[in-house]
């Protein structure tokens, strides 16, 4: 294994770990003020107790998401000084203010942990909304990176090509940052929605059949379900900025060899690069060009003239596949959720009497993480082999005369090459074993503390103060 190798896969390792958590970090807040606030309205014990045991969850969580985040920093400065030599002067403040928001979210857990028996409840409930609302900012605000990788904007070059911002919030004000924001953060949602869910489901299905499994599995699946039930949306949208932004990577989500109108969209189906074909896909003609221009009729430009060179490609394989997985477990949650909530509706505290029901949110506790890393997968190996999307990545469909829209949308960067931003020092190797042993360290620690805490009997605090 060479270092741009041991650099790459270090890196995704890192993404693949830290990405869980910085979900759980966004998700599980929400599901905890939800538990709160109806134990504030309707003092039933039960939901003091998920609030309670849910609280400890996310302080252990949160404090193995800073150690995986701390680490990816390090690894992000020893494995691409290429990318911050070029670009650190305009996405270092990004990373500061996402900091910010860390630390805002630290400081309230400490207050929200200590504070059940030392506040009123509604103060302590307003921490809680503080942890929520910062833990979602700092993955909001997280993206304007990513985004600005995809979208350079608000900067200005010297002759040595290194970059320096000239308005420091231009990633904000961009539509493709916003559909981002929208679309990771209903994927953190998602997934952590159904997590909880299955994990009570599981209970239930043992026998712990109870108003505490029934109110977390309503709790989880209520916010689990609206945020799968808009995901489609948001991904409609996200993948029409794609299809003019980056027509390279949206050929290979969609293995697209051939440029073509009336293009079909495909459903399965493994690209082969050597027949420049989708073998065992279920293809709806037309259906292509509406998800990009909401016209069956759209040219969608394929990888032919997009990328007609092998050394221009993503790999096309793995962005398809992996587009395929998040679709496909998108739909799946989304239709269980629904079922659900057909049956909450029509038999009321009956509705968990259908064990195939809970079976099915049971086999689907992990869907929504596997779907957020596959995600990833998607926005990363999509946009390969460039590290920093430019005017490079979109020459070839500029010169054929097939994306007018460019012109108007460059911002003038060459972009970035993956290879030229990676470290050319020796010891990569070794480096990544290490952090091999320290993820390892990390997920075992991290399970055996989760069981723990599920064992543990969380009984009622004395009362607040009111």
């Amino acid at each position: 294994m060479d270092s741009l190798s041991a650099a790459r896969w270090l890196m995704t390792l890192a993404l693949v770990f830290h990405i869980v958590f910085a979900a759980i970090g966004i998700g599980l807040p929400l599901l905890l003020v939800i538990a709160q606030r109806r134990w504030l309205k309707t003092g039933q014990d039960h939901l003091l107790r998920l609030a309670r045991k849910w609280s400890k969850a996310v302080a252990l969580l949160f404090a193995v998401g800073a150690i995986s985040g701390t680490a990816l920093s390090f690894e992000l400065a020893l494995l691409w000084p290429g990318f911050l030599e070029k670009c650190g002067g305009v996405v270092g403040h990004i990373f500061g203010l996402e900091g910010f928001a860390f630390f805002l979210e630290a400081v309230f857990i400490g207050l929200y942990l200590y504070g059940w028996d030392k506040l009123s409840p509604r103060a302590h409930w307003w921490c809680g909304v503080v942890i929520a609302v910062a833990g979602a900012a700092s993955g909001v605000l997280i993206l304007g990176v990513n985004a600005w990788m995809q979208l350079p904007v608000g900067f200005q070059t010297d002759a040595a090509g290194n970059v320096t911002v000239t308005d420091p919030i231009a990633i904000f004000k961009q539509y493709g940052w916003l559909t981002m924001a929208m679309h990771s953060t209903l994927a953190c949602y998602m997934a952590v929605g159904f997590v909880v869910a299955g994990v009570y489901a599981w209970g239930w299905l043992k026998g712990r059949r109870d108003d505490y499994h029934r109110a977390a599995i309503r709790i989880a699946m209520s916010v689990g379900v609206v945020a799968a039930v808009l995901q489609p949306v948001s991904g409609d949208l996200l993948a029409k900025f794609v299809f003019k932004r980056d027509p390279v990577k949206f050929a290979a989500m969609e293995g697209q060899f051939h440029t073509e109108r009336n293009a079909p969209l495909r459903i399965g189906g493994i690209p082969d690069e050597q027949t420049q074909t989708t073998p065992w896909s279920i293809e709806i003609p037309g259906l292509l060009g509406i998800l990009a221009n909401w016209d069956p009729k759209t040219e969608v430009p394929g990888l032919d003239i997009a990328a007609p060179r092998a050394d221009q490609r993503p790999p096309v394989a793995l962005t398809h596949l992996s587009f395929q997985v998040m679709v496909g477990l998108g739909f799946a949650m989304a239709l269980v959720g629904l079922w659900y909530w057909l049956r909450v509706w029509r038999k009321k505290d009956a509705a968990l009497d259908s064990r195939p029901m809970l079976w099915s949110i049971v086999a689907l506790a992990g869907a929504g993480l596997v779907a957020l890393e596959a995600g990833w997968i998607v926005t990363e190996v999509g946009r390969q082999p460039y590290v920093i999307v430019g005017t490079q990545r979109l020459q070839p469909l500029v010169d054929a005369g097939k994306a007018p829209w460019m012109s108007a949308d460059m911002s003038g960067y060459p972009g970035l090459l993956t290879r030229d931003a990676a470290t050319t020092a020796p010891g990569v190797q070794a480096m990544f074993y290490g952090f091999v042993v320290l993820y390892l360290l990390l997920g075992v620690t991290v399970v055996v503390l989760l069981r723990y805490l599920a064992r543990s009997d969380i009984s009622p605090v004395c009362e607040p103060r009111t």
